[in-house]
C-alpha cells in the first residue's frame, strides 16, 4: 500500500481535537498530507498537533467555532492563505443530545443544529467556491446511522445527522461537474472519549454493565475504534475511490442489516 497517498494536499478536519476527528487527522498525517486542525478548544487541537509532530507529520492548529459563519469563514481563509488551497474537508465536529422530542427543548435543539446542521453547511460553504476554481477537492461529512433508523432518545441528534445526509447529496449532484466528489459516513456507536465520560456522569458505578449493552447493540458484539473510522475517510478521501461521490457509508458491525 501506498504510504503517501496524500503528500503535498492540505486537508482540514473539524472537531480533530479528540476521538475520531483525532484519528483522520492523525492517518491523514501519516500518509503525507498537512492537516489544518480546525478545533472549538485550541488546547485540545494543540494535543492532536503535537501528537503528529511526534509521529513525524505535519499539522497546524486553528482554533474556531464552527457554528459561526463569520468565523468559520476567515479560519478557511487563513489556511488557504498559509497552505495556498484546501484538498479535502473531512466535516467531523459535532455534539450529541440524548432525549425524546418531549424533553429537548428550544435551546437543545438549536444547540444541535447550530454545530451539528449548521457547522457542516458552514464549513462547505467555504470551501466549495475555492475548490471550484482550484479545479475541484474532496469533502466528507460525518452523519451517523440515526440518520436513517429511528434510535431511542436520540430525537435532536437523528435530526441533524439526517441534514448532513442530504446536504451530502445535494452537494454531490450540484457539483459532481466540477470534479467535486461529497461522500458521508454512517457510523453506529464509537468508543471515543465522549462514551466513557457519558457513562461516568449518567451511571456511575454501573459503567461496565451498560458499557457492554451499548457495545452489545452492534451485532458484531462491540463499538467501533476511531482508527477503523479514520480507515474508511482515508479510503473515501483518495484516488482508490475516485469513482465514488454521493455516496452513504454505514460502518456499523452490522446494525442496519443484520439487527
Amino acid at each position: 500500500m501506498d504510504t503517501q497517498r496524500f503528500s503535498g494536499m492540505t486537508v482540514a478536519v473539524t472537531g480533530a481535537g479528540s476521538g475520531i476527528g483525532q484519528a483522520i487527522a492523525g492517518k491523514f498525517a501519516a500518509e503525507g498530507a498537512h492537516v489544518a486542525i480546525v478545533e472549538l478548544s485550541a488546547e485540545k487541537a494543540a494535543v492532536s498537533a503535537a501528537m503528529i509532530a511526534d509521529a513525524g507529520g505535519s499539522a497546524s492548529v486553528f482554533a474556531c467555532d464552527v457554528s459561526d459563519h463569520s468565523e468559520t469563514a476567515r479560519t478557511f481563509q487563513r489556511i488557504r492563505e498559509d497552505h495556498t488551497r484546501i484538498d479535502i474537508l473531512v466535516n467531523n465536529a459535532g455534539i450529541v443530545h440524548v432525549g425524546t422530542i418531549e424533553n429537548t427543548s428550544e435551546d437543545d435543539l438549536d444547540r444541535i443544529y447550530a454545530v451539528n446542521v449548521k457547522g457542516v453547511y458552514n464549513g462547505m460553504h467555504a470551501v466549495i467556491r475555492p475548490m471550484c476554481e482550484a479545479g475541484g477537492g474532496i469533502i466528507l461529512n460525518m452523519a451517523s446511522i440515526t440518520s436513517k433508523i429511528g434510535i431511542l432518545d436520540r430525537f435532536a441528534y437523528s435530526m441533524s445527522k439526517g441534514a448532513v445526509l442530504t446536504m451530502t447529496l445535494s452537494v454531490a449532484r450540484d457539483y459532481v461537474d466540477k470534479n467535486i466528489r461529497c461522500n458521508c459516513i454512517c457510523p453506529a456507536r464509537v468508543h471515543t472519549p465522549f462514551v466513557d465520560n457519558y457513562l461516568k456522569e449518567n451511571y456511575p458505578g454501573n459503567e461496565e454493565e451498560i458499557f457492554r449493552k451499548l457495545s452489545d447493540y452492534q451485532p458484531i458484539g462491540r463499538m467501533g475504534n476511531p482508527r477503523e473510522i479514520a480507515a474508511l475517510a482515508l479510503y473515501l478521501c483518495s484516488d482508490d475511490a475516485a469513482f465514488i461521490t454521493g455516496a452513504t457509508y454505514d460502518i456499523d458491525g452490522g446494525v442496519m442489516n443484520l439487527r
